[in-house]
């Protein structure tokens, strides 16, 4: 799919683009800046996004234009286009040069893409060997503006996309659990100096509330944290 020879301008802008989502604080962040890069570094994009599926339904992560959030919820509500396709099978990309003559292969969802005015797509899957991260979108007003050039460019960009999007995850993931951990050690503190009781009995008492209430046990603790209150009164 990607061509051997890289142009060098190419190359250069691609690698500065890997520094730069290494570079950002947070995973939104992360997301933002690849949809940003995508209408950027790739040629005929005009609009781009992140969609993922979570319990099959549609959510869009990241988008550089209100056309990529209507053109997702279309795509989960009639269960088929080149993003929602690019995230669900083994694909990694769905090339729509002209999106007037793709009526046959996505029969639903064409006549509302046309209607939004998406002349050309491509929906890229993005991946590591470890898990399916979901997919990069990218539209054009025009018929034939992204093309097989677009589509090698856009395999590049959706590459290294993936691997910035896994590693910020990743950390952010590692940020909540540390923060998690924290507030729950905090609040068995608060628990067992308020209501003398042992390390056990204080974690016990949240654990049992957080199964009463069917709310995740570190709401519970940072319930605590914040409030000073026992569960059964927060």
């Amino acid at each position: 799919m990607a061509n051997d020879e890289v142009p060098a301008e190419l190359a250069t802008a691609l690698a500065q683009m890997a520094r730069d989502l290494l570079a950002q604080d947070s995973l939104q962040q992360t997301l933002d800046r690849i949809a940003r890069h995508a209408v950027n570094l790739v040629q005929g994009c005009e609009a781009a996004g992140i969609m993922v599926l979570q319990n099959r339904r549609v959510h869009t992560l990241a988008a550089t234009d209100d056309l990529v959030l209507t053109s997702d919820r279309i795509q989960g509500e009639v269960g088929q286009g080149p993003c929602f396709d690019a995230v669900r099978t083994k694909t990694e990309s769905y090339l729509v040069e002209d999106m007037r003559d793709e009526a046959d292969r996505w029969p639903r969802y064409v006549p509302h893409a046309r209607e939004l005015g998406i002349g050309s797509m491509i929906g890229f899957k993005l991946f590591t060997e470890e898990e399916n991260l979901g997919a990069l979108d990218l539209y054009s007003s025009r018929p034939g503006a992204l093309n097989d050039y677009s589509e090698q460019v856009g395999w590049l960009l959706a590459s290294h996309a993936a691997v910035a999007f896994a590693n910020a995850r990743a950390e952010a993931d590692l940020h909540i659990a540390i923060s998690s951990r924290q507030d729950i050690g905090m609040a068995v503190g608060i628990l067992m100096e308020r209501h003398k009781l042992s390390t056990d009995q204080a974690f016990a008492l949240l654990s049992r509330a957080s199964q009463e209430r069917n709310v995740k046990l570190r709401e519970i603790a940072r319930r605590i944290v914040e409030t000073g209150e026992a569960p059964d009164s927060a």
